[in-house]
Formats: structure tokens, sequence, C-alpha cells
């Protein structure tokens, strides 16, 4: 008689769905580089994936704004521009800043407990040196901070906000932007920052909160405008 335990499979995941996360790794990661034109032939060969599920993660990376159709050039990944970082960041102060007005008066224990537990994934990324899984944790915590408002207009904005920093934080994390100081100590600094906010957003101290979460977007923005710049 076989005693040996049924292994549950787990289900696969469906190709146009497995396409998304390829192509979004890639160009979080810059492989495919901002303004590179994305041929779906190419992509077929590539990923090794049939055309309709490439079709399928193109549309949904489109209505993300992750990349771009143009008459002459097809589909292209979305530039990087000044501009739109100088919009992104306005933004993200307005919106997360303001985040805090709304957060403080509500019962967000759970999503307290739930930025904690993506700040020990950050942590774990950081261990690892994990840049991808360092980009992906830091954006959950931030959702879990903007789900802390329980507004989901508000939640939608940080979404869009923060998918579109997703490829300057990887340049942010995976680059020695200042010589003087270790990207060790930046990721250090990124980790106690988060702890930082949730403590001030646990004791509901508005005018803290409102401080931390303008220094942090602040250490974002200045690495960001040094890579440009430099």
């Amino acid at each position: 008689m076989n005693n040996r335990p049924k292994v549950q499979k787990l289900p696969k995941q469906p190709l146009a769905v497995i396409a998304y996360e390829t192509i979004v790794r890639k160009i979080i990661c810059l492989e495919y580089q901002p303004s590179q034109h994305l041929e779906e032939n190419q992509l077929v060969e590539e990923l090794g994936i049939g055309r309709t599920p490439i079709r399928e993660a193109l549309v949904r990376l489109h209505g993300e704004k992750m990349v771009e159709s143009h008459p002459k050039k097809g589909v292209i990944v979305r530039p990087i521009t000044l501009q739109n970082t100088k919009a992104m960041f306005e933004s993200m102060n307005i919106i997360e800043i303001g985040l805090v007005n709304i957060a403080v008066n509500k019962d967000c224990s759970n999503f307290i407990n739930k930025m904690k537990s993506t700040n020990e994934d950050v942590l774990k990324a950081i261990q690892a040196n994990d840049v991808f899984g360092l980009v992906e944790a830091n954006h959950e915590f931030h959702m879990n901070f903007a789900r802390c408002s329980q507004n989901e207009f508000l939640v939608r904005a940080v979404g869009d906000i923060r998918t579109e920093a997703k490829r300057l934080s990887y340049l942010s994390y995976d680059n020695i932007i200042d010589p003087k100081k270790p990207i060790e100590a930046h990721y250090e600094l990124i980790f106690q920052e988060h702890e930082k906010i949730i403590d001030a957003l646990w004791d509901k101290d508005e005018a803290g909160l409102k401080k931390l979460i303008k220094e942090h977007i602040l250490t974002f923005r200045q690495r960001i405008i040094v890579f440009m710049t430099s």
C-alpha cells in the first residue's frame, strides 16, 4: 500500500499573466530600456509564449501606462523624462501627505500590521541583495499605507503613482549615486524610515507622520535628481 502523501499541484498561471509578469520585470529592471520598441514577434521568440498572450499582456501594460502605442513606432516602453518625473514627485507629495489627514482618523490597525509585514519583506530583500524584490516590497509597503485611508479613489491614485515610480526605485536601489555613502546605508535608511512611519501612524501623530512622509519622498527624489543630472 502506498502511504506517501499526495502532492497538491498548484494551478498553472495563465500564459497572459506569465507574459505580463515577465515583461513587467524586464521593464522595471531596465532590461527593456525606456523608449525601447517592443516588437511582437521578438517577444514571442524571446519569452517562448504565443502571440495572443503577448498581446493581452501588452494591452494590460498599456492600461497601466508601462508602455505606449505610437503610429510609426508601435509599442514602446514608456520613456522616463524629467517632466514626467517632476510631475510624479509633485503628485506623490500632495496625495501621500494628504492621506495622513484621513489615515490618522481611521481604525487602520489591520493595514499597519501589513505595513510591518511588508517592511520585513524589505529587510529580507536587502539581506538577499534582491533589488527587484526590494522594489516590489517597497511598492507594497506604500500601497498598504494608502489602504489605511480606506478610500478606493486615493488607493487607485497612489497605485498609479507608485507604479510609475518602480523603475526609478530600481535606479535608486541598484546604483551607487553618492560615492561617499554606501548603497547599504541607503537601504538601511529606507527600512528605518518605514519603521518610523509605522510608529507615527500607530500613535496617530499627524504632524510627525506628515514630516516623515515628506522626508521619505525627499530622500527618493534627491537620489533620482542626482542620477538624472549626473
